[in-house]
């Protein structure tokens, strides 16, 4: 539901003016618009993701506001037994003071793997917890408290191309949290895909939102 195309009507409407293909102008144009920081004909435009991802990674993306989200409820439906643990090559350190934190690689093999093993297990016992709970007839809304973070759910995420390009700017440099710079990535190659003319005047741009 997004393309080029909107972002060159969304602009030229202001003259009373439309197009039905992209031309050199609309290429300039749109270059235009990104590089003064004309952001509103960007918006006139839709992308729509469904996402699966852990719980903790929904939390950060949640924080965006800037586009419409339906999630997964363990309200009415039963948590499936789904969970993620890092692999060994990401189960890192934290060095630095609050607002310049960073992330490093623990060096310690067997400390690696020892945390992986220890999430997992804890992670097992909480599901299992959960299912007792629910045998015993708690509600699904009460037996959830029990689940951590690393559980996955999934939602639905629509957005507009500015306000993707602002999330992307977010979550791709590498001070973003590992794990949903995994998941930009690949926003950012569906954006590339769809939208190739206004993906490479905000690269051009220094991926700065207009």
């Amino acid at each position: 539901m997004a393309d080029d195309l909107s972002v060159v009507n969304s602009a030229r409407v202001s003259f009373a003016k439309s197009s039905d293909k992209i031309d050199d102008a609309g290429i300039g144009l749109i270059n235009f618009l990104m590089r003064e920081h004309h952001g509103t004909p960007f918006e006139h435009n839709a992308f729509r993701f469904h996402v699966k991802t852990p719980i903790f990674v929904a939390r950060e993306w949640f924080r965006h506001r800037v586009g419409s989200f339906n999630e997964f409820s363990a309200r009415y439906s039963e948590m499936p037994p789904e969970f993620y643990v890092p692999e060994a090559d990401n189960v890192r350190r934290q060095t630095g003071k609050p607002g310049s934190y960073k992330f490093e690689p623990l060096g310690d093999e067997a400390v690696r793997e020892n945390a992986r093993r220890a999430m997992s297990s804890s992670i097992k016992q909480s599901i299992r917890m959960y299912n007792s709970l629910l045998h015993g007839g708690v509600a699904k809304e009460v037996a959830r408290d029990v689940l951590p973070v690393a559980m996955y759910t999934q939602f639905y995420w629509t957005v507009n191309a500015r306000s993707l390009m602002n999330f992307l700017s977010l979550r791709l440099p590498e001070t973003a949290l590992l794990e949903i710079r995994q998941y930009a990535e690949d926003v950012e190659k569906i954006f590339a895909e769809q939208m190739p003319i206004t993906y490479k005047a905000w690269i051009d741009n220094g991926k700065v939102t207009p």
